[in-house]
């Protein structure tokens, strides 16, 4: 039968190889295809808005760490970089986001020690995975905290601090910025590596637990450099120490914990940047590298160290290897203080 006098018909029996084709295919050609246009995106990455998320609030840690980066990394890729800040649940509403995006590179995660090693472990229904569901980009910055305490403590130093602590068991408080916080755990990982008996009082932020602190209130506080060092300056809060495994380039003259008589502590504060796992390696490799010419730049540096944060990018490969570390310590210590946030 002729049917080309037929519009309908003749666009009908034109479309049927396509058809056909498109039924007939292997499960390995439409693989092969669909592996053809990621790679095509990737080529063309970024050629839209890159969204960075935050899991907290703006003008927190966090948020004013990320956002410098934010806009150099626009200026280096030749697109938006925004960042969106979605708070809640210590971080873990921001990683949910990004966890269950499209694996494109345009939903970034600029998480912190807390999404990665320290809620998997406080958390019971925490519904993403550390390792799973992300692809590590690149660590990207520490805030350092510090040990200080009320000028009325009887301790000019750390090592001094250990032993009067030692000496009035179940007397000592000390304060952070909430349960689970890496205050609290630096607390935890003291008391256990030197058989300290000493009580956790949490508060809603590092600034209120301050307060009570040069009001005499509490006698110490594990808190970031920025909210210790006007009250150490003005002679309301003596520091004795940096909770990092070394010595901490802002800070030189001032000792480490485990150079204070418990060696081997190690306590540090981390934000890294991640993507949805299954991203494709190539961009998984442009970020990682625009970011850390970025984490390098004297200009970023300049403003971290007015933060109180240093910069410590590397590889993926070294990024994984770290989260996968710090799952490991980080669990041992959330067990052995019962830490539980729900």
């Amino acid at each position: 039968m002729d049917c080309t006098g037929f519009p309908l018909f003749d666009r009908q029996w034109r479309t049927l190889p396509v058809l056909f084709a498109v039924v007939l295919a292997s499960p390995q050609a439409l693989a092969q295809a669909a592996v053809s246009r990621s790679a095509a995106a990737a080529e063309r990455y970024p050629d839209r808005p890159i969204r960075l998320l935050v899991g907290f609030a703006p003008g927190g840690g966090a948020d004013t760490a990320a956002r410098p980066v934010a806009h150099r990394l626009a200026e280096a890729v030749g697109q938006q970089v925004v960042v969106d800040n979605r708070p809640g649940s210590s971080g873990n509403v921001a990683a949910e986001i990004v966890a269950r995006a499209s694996p494109d590179g345009y939903s970034v995660l600029f998480g912190t020690i807390a999404n990665f090693a320290i809620n998997p472990m406080i958390y019971e229904r925490l519904t993403y995975d550390p390792v799973r569901d992300f692809a590590p980009v690149t660590l990207a910055a520490a805030p350092v905290n510090v040990v200080v305490v009320h000028p009325s403590v009887q301790a000019s130093t750390m090592k001094e601090l250990i032993a009067l602590i030692r000496a009035k068991p179940n007397t000592f408080n000390y304060g952070s910025s909430g349960i689970g916080g890496t205050g609290h755990l630096a607390g935890e990982l003291l008391s256990l590596m030197g058989g300290l008996a000493m009580t956790h009082v949490p508060y809603k932020g590092g600034a209120p637990a301050m307060a009570d602190l040069i009001g005499g209130n509490i006698p110490m506080v594990i808190t970031v450099v920025p909210g210790a060092m006007p009250q150490v300056k003005a002679g309301r809060a003596r520091l004795l120490a940096v909770t990092t495994g070394k010595r901490s380039s802002l800070l030189p003259d001032i000792p480490t914990v485990a150079e204070s008589g418990l060696p081997g502590f190690e306590a540090n504060n981390w934000y890294g940047v991640v993507v949805p796992a299954k991203t494709p390696q190539s961009i998984v490799a442009r970020l990682n590298a625009e970011l850390v010419k970025v984490l390098y730049s004297p200009g970023l540096r300049e403003t971290y160290a007015n933060q109180g944060i240093e910069a410590i990018p590397g590889t993926p490969a070294e990024f994984t290897a770290y989260i996968k570390s710090e799952i490991a310590k980080w669990g041992k210590i959330v067990k052995a203080a019962g830490i539980k946030a729900d």
